[in-house]
């Protein structure tokens, strides 16, 4: 064998492994698109205008980063570490569903037992209502946590936080359909409480965080507890590690913040009993990590079929399924399922990539609310495997999986379009006009949208933005059946066509188009 051959071949072994090595678990250089994680998120947090943020990342069964990022409390200068603790908002009724099919297993109670019979004082047409419609949002009953009020910050009693809603009627028959409301899980906290005998955070405690060990994980009431240092922001910051062990690496709760008319201010910190077994846990994003993982087997849930309860799409009574149960949602990512909190002051995210040929999990916490921290997940998860990132880079447009096929997605979408008052111009199917040249595209399908009240004040500053306008999005089928939706950022668009003046409306269009789509592509 001559030397240049030797060399060629030896090359390409070498090009081959270091190709093979971009999706080996361990592999260093872990970024999407070019862009690493690090990058990813001090975009985001310039962006969303974020205090401080923690990540954590499952490959099963280790926990290999965990990093915080900004500061948990801008007042105190104090740092977002792995140890901050974040209300985790709705996430909480993933910890509640736990907690019933641990008492089912016990034969405390059924899923099939009405909300009756383990709750006094309940309006009459709830008391048919079963712990089975409760877990699957399929109740009808309004959210209590919308009721004008209602009061984040104040304590309640059960009684109190029912009379928020007793007179409200039900939105749907129950079993009928599916609407995410806090009041359903508010109510499976009351059932744990009269099946256990023990209180809800007793009982939770107990059974999954003592169970795993959870240092970090906690209710309000257990703060006292955890030695957090007093520290002033304008004079001497963290002293007490000096004398102290407990104060090294300290456990510290976050504050919470909101930004009404554009400024940073600290929120209310949330009463436990406000949102109860809806969205009381605090927790650390490393503690959501290891609570993860004791969720996947046999520690928290023993048999797999109750398990797979709460992985399963919810059964409608027509026949009909829709893919979200428990306060977790189903995208068409196979064995993809994410839950999401946004309560008074913070915003978490968790997603599981279940399959086995994957087994990765993205834990992120933050000190802002309202912010949609799924986009982020899905390209960080992607740095580690590349498939399961969004199909197309954000160099291109901004990506989000839609639960449903194309056209259902297109169909939700243009209805919630419609029902703000904005036009549409034109849906485009890009499949059904290739079959009429004999051509195959799987379901490609563009929808034209816009407010001339809106989009012209971009015009104004510049008409080549014109171009561009109206807004629209593709929602397209990839090979694996997986259904995405693309759309260019309004202030992307703007800023290509030097537009600087029209801050307030690009921020209002960008916000606008987002939520369209979150509500279009989620089952709640």
């Amino acid at each position: 064998m001559n030397k240049q051959l030797a060399f060629m071949l030896c090359g390409g072994m070498m090009f081959g492994l270091a190709t093979a090595a971009t999706a080996e678990r361990g592999n260093p250089r872990v970024e999407f698109e070019g862009e690493t994680i690090d990058a990813m998120v001090a975009d985001f947090m310039e962006q969303q205008r974020l205090p401080g943020m923690t990540l954590a990342i499952v490959q099963a069964p280790y926990i290999p980063r965990v990093v915080g990022y900004g500061v948990s409390n801008a007042e105190q200068g104090l740092l977002a570490s792995p140890k901050t603790l974040w209300n985790v908002g709705q996430m909480t009724q993933a910890y509640t569903a736990v907690a019933i099919m641990q008492l089912v297993e016990a034969e405390k109670l059924s899923l099939d037992d009405t909300i009756g019979k383990h709750v006094a004082g309940l309006p009459a047409d709830w008391q048919a209502i079963t712990v089975r419609q409760l877990m699957a949002h399929a109740s009808g009953l309004p959210d209590y946590t919308h009721q004008a009020g209602f009061d984040a910050a104040r304590a309640y009693a059960p009684a109190e936080v029912i009379a928020l809603v007793a007179e409200t009627p039900l939105a749907f028959q129950p079993g009928t359909a599916v609407a995410n409301s806090a009041t359903d899980f508010y109510l499976l906290g009351l059932v744990v409480e009269a099946a256990s005998g023990m209180s809800y955070e007793a009982f939770v405690t107990e059974n999954q965080i003592k169970r795993l060990g959870l240092k970090n994980t906690m209710f309000a009431a257990d703060l006292p507890q955890v030695k957090q240092e007093a520290v002033e922001a304008n004079g001497l910051k963290h002293k007490e590690f000096l004398r102290e062990r407990a104060f090294i690496d300290p456990t510290e709760m976050a504050m919470g913040y909101a930004e009404p008319a554009g400024k940073l201010i600290p929120a209310k910190r949330n009463a436990q009993s406000a949102f109860f077994a809806n969205g009381a846990v605090l927790a650390s994003a490393e503690d959501i990590s290891l609570w993860d993982m004791g969720l996947a087997g046999e520690l928290l849930i023993k048999e797999k079929a109750n398990r797979d309860f709460l992985y399963a799409p919810v059964k409608l009574a027509d026949g009909a399924t829709a893919p979200a149960h428990g306060g977790w949602r189903f995208p068409g990512h196979r064995g993809l399922m994410d839950i999401q909190g946004n309560v008074p002051g913070f915003s978490c995210y968790l997603s599981r990539f279940t399959d086995k040929s994957e087994l990765l999990c993205v834990t992120l916490c933050a000190n802002k609310e309202g912010v949609d921290l799924s986009g982020l997940a899905r390209r960080i998860a992607g740095a580690f495997i590349r498939q399961l990132g969004p199909p197309v880079g954000p160099q291109v447009m901004t990506c989000r999986e839609s639960c449903y096929s194309v056209t259902e997605t297109v169909d939700r979408l243009e209805a919630l379009v419609k029902a703000k008052g904005i036009d549409v111009a034109a849906r485009v199917d890009h499949a059904a006009a290739a079959k009429q040249k004999g051509l195959e595209l799987p379901p490609t399908v563009v929808l034209i949208f816009g407010n001339p009240a809106v989009g012209t004040q971009l015009m104004q500053s510049r008409r080549s933005v014109a171009l561009d306008l109206p807004l629209r999005v593709v929602v397209w089928e990839e090979a694996d059946g997986t259904v995405w939706t693309g759309y260019h950022d309004v202030a992307g668009l703007a800023a290509q066509h030097g537009i600087g003046d029209r801050d307030e409306v690009v921020a209002a269009m960008q916000a606008g188009l987002e939520a369209l789509l979150r509500q279009a592509t989620a089952p709640y």
